[in-house]
C-alpha cells in the first residue's frame, strides 16, 4: 500500500469513527428527550390527584381536612355552619341539605345529611366535590366521613340520604385570622360521571 492510499484509509476510518460517535450521541439525546417527555406526561396525569391530596391534608384553597377521629376536648367558641348544595343540570337530580345551618361548638362532632333524588327517567351517575368558604376555614374544618369523590348511582325516581360527619378544630381559636370569623359554609357540588364505574355507595341510605 502506498503512502497516499494509507493516508486515505486512515482518513476514511477516522470519518467512520466520528460518524459512529455522533450517532451514539444523537441516540442518547433522543432517549433523553423521550424520557423527559414521558415523565412530563406522567406528571400531568398525576398532578390533579396529587394537588387534591395536598389540599385535603393542608386545607389549602378552602378544602376541608380529613380527620380520623374527633379531638379530645371541646373549645370555647360556638360558630354557625351553613350548608350549600349544587348540582350539574345534566344529571336531572334534586340535591339539598336536611338543614340550612347549625350552631356548633369547636371540638364538637356533628352529623348532618344531604338528600339527593333522581328526577329524571333514566339511571345516572354523579360524583360530589366540596369546599368551605371563607377559604381561611379550610385548615380548621375537619371531616371524619362524607360522600365526596365516590360515584353515586341513582335509578329513575330513586333517592339517597348521605351523611357528613365533621368538627371544627378548637385550635382555630388561637389563629389570628379566625378571631373575627363567626360562620362557615360547607358546599357540595354533584357533577355528572360519564363512564360508570361499579362502586357501591358509601354510607348512603337508599330509599
Amino acid at each position: 500500500m502506498t503512502g497516499l492510499e494509507e493516508r486515505e484509509s486512515q482518513t476514511t476510518q477516522a470519518t467512520q469513527t466520528t460518524q459512529e460517535a455522533a450517532g451514539r450521541r444523537n441516540a442518547r439525546v433522543a432517549f433523553s428527550v423521550l424520557g423527559t417527555a414521558l415523565f412530563m406526561l406522567g406528571m400531568s396525569f398525576a398532578a390533579v390527584p396529587l394537588y387534591d391530596m395536598f389540599c385535603r391534608v393542608t386545607g389549602f384553597g378552602g378544602t376541608p381536612r380529613i380527620a380520623l377521629h374527633a379531638p379530645g376536648a371541646l373549645g370555647e367558641r360556638t360558630l354557625t355552619v351553613r350548608f350549600d348544595a349544587n348540582v350539574d343540570p345534566a344529571l336531572g337530580w334534586k340535591f339539598e341539605p336536611e338543614v340550612n345551618s347549625i350552631r356548633l361548638r369547636t371540638g364538637e362532632t356533628a352529623t348532618i345529611f344531604y338528600k339527593v333524588t333522581n328526577k329524571s327517567s333514566r339511571e345516572s351517575v354523579g360524583m360530589a366535590t366540596y369546599n368551605v368558604a371563607p377559604d381561611a376555614f379550610g385548615p380548621w374544618f375537619n371531616k371524619i366521613s362524607c360522600f365526596c369523590f365516590t360515584e353515586q348511582t341513582l335509578g329513575p325516581g330513586e333517592s339517597m340520604e348521605m351523611p357528613v360527619v365533621f368538627f371544627l378544630d378548637p385550635a382555630l381559636e388561637q389563629a389570628e385570622t379566625m378571631k373575627r370569623m363567626e360562620s362557615v359554609t360547607l358546599s357540595y357540588t354533584f357533577m355528572t360521571v360519564k363512564t360508570k364505574t361499579p362502586v357501591a355507595a358509601v354510607g348512603g341510605r337508599v330509599q
